[in-house]
């Protein structure tokens, strides 16, 4: 729905009056607050690199590991594809990101800066706002927590200065991701003329607009180009049977990989020479032995529960998308809260395969003690990382057709 939205006093926000979903806002400091808190970012993430991360000392040996070692040191046990994911959802991205906004708020600060470069500047704001999803570190920073437990009663485990600057740095990026509002670097950068705009109330079944989703720039229906005027994004039209074969398809898929990653052993232990196969649930049961039922029930929800119920909470939506005709609107924003709901939390998921990383990397004392990952790691990261996909893609307009 085309929502026409006068000029916002600083401190207030817009909503859709019809599925109340944030359109924009207006901070007291659009520009300089994520600027400053991008710049604090970035200095926080190098110390974060500079640093030990972790120790690990039993009878007299000790292991010590930077932040990037516990990406390295899956590649050594044929995981190069799991190491790859953390190095990238963890350090790789974020880093990307934060020079990104940093460089795009200063543009709009600075015009003569604001004035070069603008095909650069147009393809830095695509990506930002595909890489976005995929920061994970305030999903790692539990992790970490988390492994400490299971580490805590095996040996002595101490906390480098890495550690502390990765904990400022996550707190840091989740705020900076909160304050940067990317439609309105769009708009700064790239300003549109209000004919160009769809009227104000016009809705997607009587094919008088398309919105871009990448710049959110709304297109005349009747004039349809196929990519943005704007941006240059290949602009999505509304076709339900096509939107749901592939959503489906990327489903079925992390559903089949659900499989593996539930029946293999996630890491394996070894001890003395003797070495043991951990599971998913068999990892939660340890931990409740232990009487770690906080970390037991964060690993429970985290790495079982969240990846089912998202599972049949999207095959539900996908069910009815198909066969919703002229519902109510009160049941259209029942079912888009549920969508929501599932998008945001599929991420949480990725605790145990971070867990595994950390763990790895840290116990590696050759003939008295050492974890490896297990097969089953790289299948549950994609049972992760297809589900994400899978909600990505979904057209939720279907829900109010």
């Amino acid at each position: 729905m085309a929502s026409e939205v006068s000029e916002l006093n600083p401190g207030e926000h817009a909503t859709c009056p019809r599925c109340h979903h944030h359109l924009l806002s207006s901070d007291t400091d659009p520009v300089h607050g994520p600027i400053s808190y991008a710049l604090a970012s970035l200095i926080a993430f190098v110390a974060s690199l500079a640093y030990p991360f972790m120790s690990f000392s039993v009878q007299g040996i000790s292991q010590e590991i930077s932040l990037y070692q516990s990406a390295e040191v899956l590649s050594t046990f044929d995981n190069t594809a799991l190491g790859f994911i953390l190095l990238a959802s963890v350090l790789i991205l974020p880093g990307i990101y934060l020079v990104c906004v940093l460089y795009l708020y200063s543009c709009i600060s600075f015009a003569r800066l604001g004035n070069k470069y603008k095909s650069v500047q147009k393809g830095i704001l695509k990506s930002l706002s595909r890489i976005k999803p995929w920061l994970m570190v305030d999903v790692f920073l539990i992790g970490v927590l988390v492994s400490l437990v299971k580490i805590a009663s095996l040996a002595e485990v101490s906390m480098g200065i890495s550690f502390w600057a990765f904990t400022v740095f996550t707190v840091l990026v989740v705020k900076t991701i909160a304050i940067s509002d990317l439609h309105w670097v769009w708009s700064q950068l790239f300003p549109v003329s209000e004919s160009k705009q769809a009227l104000s109330g016009s809705v997607f079944q009587q094919k008088e607009h398309l919105a871009c989703h990448v710049c959110g720039l709304i297109h005349d229906y009747s004039v349809y180009t196929h990519h943005c005027q704007r941006c240059h994004a290949h602009l999505l039209r509304f076709e339900p049977e096509n939107n749901l074969q592939l959503v489906w398809a990327l489903l079925l898929t992390s559903i089949i990989f659900y499989v593996p990653a539930n029946l293999y052993p996630m890491m394996y232990t070894s001890a003395f020479g003797h070495a043991e196969g951990s599971t998913i649930m068999g990892g939660v049961i340890l931990l409740w032995n232990m009487g770690s039922y906080p970390i037991a029930a964060v690993i429970f929800f985290a790495s079982i529960f969240i990846p089912m119920a998202k599972m049949f909470a999207l095959a539900y939506l996908y069910w009815n998308a198909k066969r919703v005709r002229n519902m109510p609107h009160s049941e259209s924003y029942r079912f888009l809260k549920v969508y929501r709901i599932t998008e945001f939390i599929g991420r949480w998921s990725m605790i145990d395969i971070f867990v595994v990383a950390i763990l790895v990397a840290l116990v590696q004392l050759e003939g008295l003690m050492a974890i490896y990952p297990g097969p089953a790691a790289l299948s549950f990261a994609a049972v992760v990382i297809f589900t994400m996909l899978s909600a990505m893609i979904f057209d939720s307009r279907m829900m109010w057709r």
